[in-house]
């Protein structure tokens, strides 16, 4: 079972500026929570017991968001607000860990993998999620990360999950190829190539990498030989294709939804989704979307 994953959360953030200008990005909120705590909580849901966080010295609201707070749980404590004190105890179960590692130059998503290699070593399996993207569970048994893990420890092979998005947009994405048809939903399948951004036309599928992969420790070194690629950055996409070389890799293809919070309108997307059913302002805001509806 695999029990560790690494969260890169150095990047600037500058697809949302203003926002991000003083802030993390993944410290801006979907209703109540900042993304990076959804993020936290799939992997929890998961399984992951061990939590790398992939950081700059600019981020370190994210670490202290993930830690304990004693003055302001001894207030909330003292003012008898105990489901607040609740909430702020169980952002992460205690027997979960976070530690953090720098990356100290933006060198690309392969070298942010990178950096976490002396906390996992290189003979055991690890996921990687990317906190742009939120990974909904909604109305399923358990979240595709779940089912993820469940396909590597089946198969033994490293899985990159992907969403079927409409071929008119599949060139925005990173696409991938497949040996034989299109797995369903929460299945696996072969994966034969990765084109990032294919032509319009030229497609190999209507698969996209969404921004969670599980990988097996042999990732390590095989992108400490990978040059730089597109933008002079170490490539994850590079090391994987030279990974498939030696052993199969998979797309997983997932069941629930996704939302862009890499920008503004993935945010608001992941807003309205997330507050129509909040437990606690759910109510209250389906009554202002009918409001506000009819000026739309």
């Amino acid at each position: 079972m695999i029990r560790k994953a690494v969260l890169p959360v150095a990047g600037f953030g500058t697809r949302c500026l203003p926002a991000s200008k003083a802030i993390p990005k993944e410290m801006i909120t979907i209703v109540d929570k900042p993304v990076i705590q959804y993020v936290v909580q799939e992997a929890v849901a998961a399984g992951i017991k061990e939590i790398v966080l992939v950081t700059h010295s600019s981020k370190s609201a994210i670490e202290n968001h993930f830690d304990k707070h004693y003055e302001l749980e001894s207030q909330l404590e003292a003012k008898g607000k105990d489901e607040l004190l609740s909430e702020i105890r169980d952002i992460i179960p205690e027997d979960v860990s976070i530690i953090s590692v720098r990356q100290h130059e933006a060198l690309g998503l392969g070298h942010a993998v990178m950096c976490a290699r002396p906390v996992l070593g290189d003979n055991e399996p690890f996921a990687v999620l990317l906190p742009d993207v939120l990974v909904d569970a909604d109305g399923l048994e358990q979240n595709d990360l779940a089912g993820m893990i469940k396909a590597y420890d089946d198969t033994g092979h490293a899985q990159i999950m992907v969403e079927d998005v409409p071929r008119e947009v599949a060139y925005k994405y990173g696409i991938v190829a497949l040996e034989g048809e299109t797995p369903e939903a929460g299945k696996s399948a072969r994966i034969t190539g990765m084109v990032e951004k294919p032509g319009k036309g030229e497609e190999p599928s209507t698969l996209a990498v969404i921004g969670r992969y599980l990988l097996p420790g042999r990732i390590f070194p095989l992108l400490a030989e990978t040059t730089p690629g597109a933008g002079n950055e170490i490539q994850l996409t590079d090391a994987i294709d030279k990974l498939r070389e030696e052993q199969d890799v998979a797309a997983y293809r997932m069941k629930g939804d996704t939302y862009d919070c890499g920008h503004q309108l993935g945010y608001l997307e992941a807003t309205i989704s997330f507050a129509k059913r909040h437990p606690k302002f759910g109510e209250g805001f389906r009554e202002l979307l009918q409001r506000y509806s009819g000026e739309a």
